[in-house]
């Protein structure tokens, strides 16, 4: 059985882990798309970033995978680096 910090470790050997300063240098590019994978009452609550798309935590894999039949496709375009937060 995997323990949560092997779980973390083996995607932190694929993701790209950004500073707060670099998503702000990143947020007006054409090639970027930030989603925010918080709770709906969060984002109530809080607020987003403007621009960001909203992707539920529990519903992303079945948005981003385009064999699912709860494909996004106009959320995840292809080519563009993703800030998910």
């Amino acid at each position: 059985m995997k323990k949560v910090a092997d779980m973390i470790a083996e995607a932190n050997e694929i993701i790209e882990v950004i500073s707060a300063e670099d998503a702000i240098a990143m947020k007006d590019r054409d090639d970027v798309t930030f989603l925010d994978i918080r709770d709906i009452r969060e984002l109530w609550r809080d607020g987003k970033i403007e621009g960001a798309q909203h992707a539920p935590r529990g519903m992303l894999e079945f948005w981003i995978d385009p064999d699912s039949p709860y494909y996004k496709d106009r959320m995840f375009p292809e080519g563009n680096k993703f800030v998910f937060y």
